[in-house]
């Protein structure tokens, strides 16, 4: 199968085509299937304003994905008529650049009489790390830091994740953006409060690690933030003391993380962890992670810097595993779990006793040991945007 993968959640436009063919065969690696891809990027286009005006991204994706695509198309030696499926991402994400996505992928598939499948946004990510020349195997524990994103997740095989914890509000990239907006940084923030982390003075000023010692896998980063204000408004601003506020910051945020995941690995009894999204790309979260692994004995595994942050590779790649695990009936596109899950009579993710197991020794909040409020046809928390996959395709 020839899949065509579209990500346009937010301010960049991803397309890739993938050939099961030659990723998804016995002995072969996923990274082998990818046959192109290209990524247009609206950094320069947001600069002036700070950050992402979702209007302007949704008008650059419509200017954008279609060249894109004839492009990666021709790059692959591929013509339209050959392609088997479209995958898109479904959401979550600004509602306009999700549109301007699905509109294509839908239209598209329904031309070709092929089958077109939406892909949770989180799930792109959670799979990219297969696109690594050495994937992890299943099971595993994912720490998803992307965007407005921050959560551990077990994921025993493709469609089949367990939510552990995530953040009670601000993600980990969005406190990265906001201290950078505090620190009078550009856009992207969190990319250069990173860099200028590293010129930063170790020991001059330490900020609190949140809920580091709250005995549950779950985040929260807008104290962090918020102690970072506080510290701003009562100094000048000067190269230093942006430097140095960076570096204490970053080894905050990076420490809660760093924790969180060995608490999972250590009550999972998981021997691989995999780190995806656009905060997986910051050295000081890897070097950090490494270090920690090999004193407690698990390996990490992330995808190819290139799709650490949104991309249509991780997309295409996720389209491809659904239609090869016979996902392609299930209406929605919506991500679908074991029967076991599908056939609890609530509207929650109930986990398995290993789960229920891990909550007990771990003392988490009270209602995870009867399931995460997570929808019943979902291992997310966040529901896509767009169920525009229901549509049913005519079929010869």
């Amino acid at each position: 199968m020839l899949i065509l993968g579209i990500e346009t959640s937010c301010d960049e436009t991803g397309v890739a085509l993938y050939d099961t063919a030659r990723g998804l065969l016995p002995g072969a690696t996923p990274r082998a299937g990818l046959v192109a891809h290209a990524l247009h990027s609206q950094v320069a286009l947001h600069d002036e304003y700070g950050g992402v005006v979702p209007e302007l991204a949704s008008r650059d994706h419509i200017r954008r994905l279609l060249p894109l695509t004839r492009a990666v198309m021709a790059r692959g030696g591929a013509r339209v008529v050959d392609l088997s499926g479209i995958a898109y991402t479904q959401g979550p994400g600004l509602a306009g650049a999700l549109l301007v996505g699905a509109s294509v992928a839908v239209s598209l598939a329904l031309g070709l009489g092929v089958p077109a499948i939406g892909i949770h946004h989180l799930e792109g990510h959670l799979l990219s790390p297969l696109l690594a020349q050495n994937p992890p195997a299943f099971p595993f524990i994912a720490l998803l830091v992307s965007g407005g994103h921050t959560q551990l997740m077990r994921v025993s095989k493709i469609g089949e994740y367990i939510l552990l914890g995530e953040t009670q509000d601000d993600a980990a990239g969005e406190a990265f953006d906001k201290t950078a907006k505090l620190l009078g940084l550009g856009y992207p923030g969190g990319a250069a409060l990173a860099a200028l982390a590293e010129s930063g003075r170790p020991g001059r000023f330490r900020f609190p690690r949140p809920m580091i010692a709250s005995g549950d896998l779950d985040f929260s980063f807008s104290g962090l933030k918020t102690s970072v204000a506080t510290l701003c408004a009562r100094h000048v601003l000067d190269d230093s003391l942006r430097a140095d506020v960076a570096h204490a910051f970053e080894e905050a945020v990076v420490d809660v993380l760093v924790a969180k995941s060995t608490a999972a690995m250590k009550h999972t009894g998981l021997a691989r962890l995999v780190v995806a999204g656009g905060v997986g790309a910051n050295r000081k979260l890897r070097a950090s992670l490494e270090r920690q692994a090999a004193s407690a004995g698990f390996a990490v595994h992330y995808p190819p810097l290139e799709f650490c942050t949104d991309n249509g590779a991780m997309i295409a790649l996720a389209g491809a595993l659904r239609l090869s695990a016979e996902f392609r009936n299930h209406p929605s596109g919506a991500l679908r779990l074991s029967a076991e899950f599908r056939n609890h009579p609530s509207d929650t993710l109930r986990p398995t006793a290993e789960a229920r197991a891990t909550a007990s020794k771990m003392k988490l909040q009270p209602g995870f040991e009867s399931g995460p409020k997570v929808p019943a046809d979902h291992g997310f928390s966040v529901r896509p945007r767009w169920e525009l996959s229901a549509i049913d395709i005519p079929q010869d």
